[in-house]
């Protein structure tokens, strides 16, 4: 039945009879097209980051990528820019509707003469033409209802604080099959995320497999370039989501919780089916590896899939590095960390636990006992501030009290704690001893300083913002000048406003506001300023051999040989810190073993 908007609608025509006509009074050369209509391409090049999404959508493959000078790659950008063939494009402005950017637009100039057909070919934004400060044409709309992938995330299920606060049980809950198939359906697969991951993952490849509901191949596409999925799906510092070209109009992709949902979803039961590693045919020769953090662990696992006998020396009576003892398990359950480590033992590879090599058995005996040696360390020594009063017994380092409350010892808990530091470890110490707190006291007093500012400050946002939640407080741009102490004990912290970090050459220069003073109350107080390397099990003779880098570190080719030629070194003390350079770095030296072995 027509209502009578239907029955009036052909009389509103009526309005336009009294409009004044649109006369072009010479129609052979002055002929615009309409304010939207779709000309020929523009593209802002500044903004265009070269994710190649209209590339891919154009059925007429009519834009190619391509190198231009003065535009190299980086992170977040591929350093190309779509060429435009106009014998092919039928201006259907797909390529603008998809761009992430909204760099990409449509002028409404449509008529162009020439006479060489090569010229119908350009860059745009590169190539200028008459039109590109032309205002009008097309341009991608706005509004959620005109767009190809979802802007926002799927939110992640999480305890609440008042859940979580006393508790060390993991907070934050997975995805279910249809959250993570709905999170899957906003990639472009573009591959800026790969190209910016260190261990450069297959990520848009396993984001598939979640769409196309094949866990087995996700697992499979995540052990190519990652072999513990469980500890990096929930601890990776997610560079690839920084630069996710999603990002550029909305949220970018959860791209970190997407790899945990096809590890969590595979039981470890069928791992060695599913990766066909029941078989590995060995070669006879024998790696030692120094350290069961996450590069040792990935040399181990492409090793021993090489053909190698594999033999891990751990220090510590548990396998995962600062992986197991120094991230707190509300973050990273253990089980989980377990799941990724028995399978690389499943392959062959042994650990020795309790055993301090440069102690128990040095690195030189090592040396001549394996056919190469690779180092994965970590940075297990704490850093101190040296201010005055920092040598009381309660002043703490936190990776000391870190690796204590992993291992299930108690540990000093005052009523009112300090911690120094705005880095991840830091957010770790400080949300670990708030519950602590919460436990023997039934509150939270626990205030947490950095130098930098909020805005600075190098934990990742949802660090500080949960340490909030969970009553801590977090007061950043203040620099430590002085532990108070009184009749032998910690009262607190003496603060000054720090202005600055970095002078004008860019070197570590803190520049402070000495008449802008604060003091922080506590009867404890924990540094959390940084992490240190322990070289010791280098016997003289060997580091006679070694190169040294910047800082301390050992030089290594882009093998992470050393200088030693049997020597290889890679992890934190190397490059990083974090997980996922840990296992980049032990997946190129187990490649870079092979070839020193095989005589490459």
């Amino acid at each position: 039945m027509s209502s009578i908007k239907d029955i009036l609608m052909p009389f509103t025509a009526w309005k336009n009879v009294f409009k004044e006509p649109v006369t072009i009074k010479d129609p052979i050369n002055d002929r615009p097209g309409a304010a939207r209509y779709r000309g020929f391409h523009k593209n802002d090049v500044s903004t265009c980051i070269g994710c190649g999404t209209c590339e891919s959508i154009c059925e007429n493959e009519a834009i190619d990528m391509v190198a231009i000078a003065n535009f190299e790659p980086k992170d977040g950008d591929s350093g190309l820019r779509p060429k435009v063939d106009y014998g092919r494009c039928c201006w259907c402005a797909l390529c603008v509707d998809v761009c992430t950017t909204g760099s990409l637009s449509m002028s409404n100039e449509y008529t162009w003469v020439d006479t060489d057909p090569e010229n119908f070919r350009f860059i745009p934004g590169v190539d200028e033409k008459n039109w590109d400060k032309n205002e009008l044409g097309w341009k991608k709309p706005e509004g959620d209802d005109y767009q190809f992938y979802g802007l926002e995330r799927v939110k992640m299920g999480e305890l609440h604080p008042e859940e979580r606060d006393d508790s060390f049980i993991e907070m934050i809950q997975g995805f279910s099959k249809e959250q993570a198939e709905k999170e899957a359906d906003r990639c472009v697969e573009c591959g800026i995320c790969t190209a910016t991951c260190p261990a450069h993952m297959g990520i848009p490849e396993y984001i598939k497999a979640i769409r196309n509901d094949d866990l087995e191949e996700g697992l499979r596409i995540l052990y190519d370039t990652n072999p513990l999925p469980e500890i990096c799906g929930r601890i990776c510092t997610h560079k690839c989501e920084s630069v996710c070209s999603i990002g550029h109009r909305g949220e970018p992709l959860s791209i970190r919780w997407l790899k945990r949902y096809i590890a969590d979803q595979n039981p470890s039961e069928k791992y060695k089916t599913i990766l066909e590693t029941d078989f590995i045919e060995k070669n006879g020769k024998k790696i030692a590896i120094i350290g069961s953090g996450p590069a040792g662990l990935s040399a181990a696992h492409y090793l021993a899939k090489l053909g190698y006998e594999v033999e891990i020396f751990e220090k510590l009576a548990q396998a995962g590095g600062m992986m197991r003892f120094g991230i707190p398990e509300y973050r990273l359950p253990y089980d989980q960390i377990d799941k990724d480590v028995n399978y690389i033992l499943s392959l062959g590879v042994k650990i020795h636990y309790n055993v301090n090599v440069g102690a128990d058995i040095t690195l030189e005996k090592l040396g001549n006992d394996f056919d190469a040696v690779f180092a994965g360390t970590g940075l297990h020594l704490g850093r101190s501030t040296r201010i005055e009063g920092s040598d009381h017994e309660n002043v703490y380092q936190s990776i000391e009290l870190l690796r204590k409350i992993t291992q299930g010892e108690e540990i000093h808990v005052a009523e009112k704690i300090v911690v120094i530091g705005g880095g991840n470890v830091a957010m770790d110490i400080t949300r670990s001893l708030a519950r602590l707190q919460n436990q023997k006291y039934g509150n939270v007093q626990l205030i947490a300083t950095s130098l930098e500012t909020e805005e600075k400050m190098p934990a990742d946002r949802e660090e500080v913002v949960e340490a909030r939640e969970e009553k801590a407080t977090v007061n950043p741009g203040w620099a430590p000048q002085k532990v108070e102490i009184v009749d032998g004990k910690v009262k607190g912290l003496h603060v000054v406003q720090c202005l600055s970090l970095f002078d004008e050459t860019g070197a570590f220069n803190p520049q402070c506001n000495m008449e802008n003073k604060n003091f922080f109350e506590g009867d404890m107080i924990v540094e959390s300023i940084g992490q240190g390397m322990d070289l010791s099990y280098i016997s003289e003779d060997i580091k006679e051999n070694l190169e040294m880098g910047p800082r301390g570190r050992v030089k290594v080719n882009n093998d992470f040989q050393t200088s030693v030629p049997w020597l290889f070194m890679g992890g934190d003390t190397i490059q990083g810190p974090d997980v996922i350079h840990g296992i980049a770095n032990g997946h190129r030296a187990a490649l870079g073993i092979d070839r020193f072995l095989i005589g490459e």
